[in-house]
């Protein structure tokens, strides 16, 4: 997900002069997605300067990312999407406790009526 936004932005940045905020900005990105070693250090300072400066690009940005890094990033998110995460964290340990695996994807289409 890190991955396919940071390339997203570094492409639709590539016209812009090298020293523009935002082209910094996409780099930052996409070094994180190379080396995500890094995520919960510098992803939620990177999702802040994305989203105060540049709120244009946060409907483009991972909700799952948010919640997954957590802290000052849920603050991006709405209510109900919080919601929605937390059910699907509820169903993903109500199957690890079975023994069995979960499917995030299928999970979250059925829980959004998208199936």
């Amino acid at each position: 997900m890190l991955a396919e936004f940071s390339s997203e932005l570094t492409t639709r940045t590539e016209q812009l002069p090298e020293d523009h905020p935002l082209r910094e900005l996409a780099r930052n990105f996409r070094d994180l997605a190379e080396n995500n070693t890094e995520l919960y250090e510098r992803g939620p300072a990177l999702v802040a300067r994305l989203f105060d400066t540049y709120p244009e690009f946060a409907p483009t940005f991972p909700r799952q990312l948010l919640w997954f890094m957590g802290g000052d990033c849920l603050h991006y998110m709405a209510d109900e999407e919080i919601e929605q995460h937390q059910q699907l964290e509820e169903l993903r340990l109500d199957a690890a406790n079975r023994g069995e695996t979960f499917n995030f994807k299928d999970a979250r289409a059925k829980l959004l009526n998208l199936q």
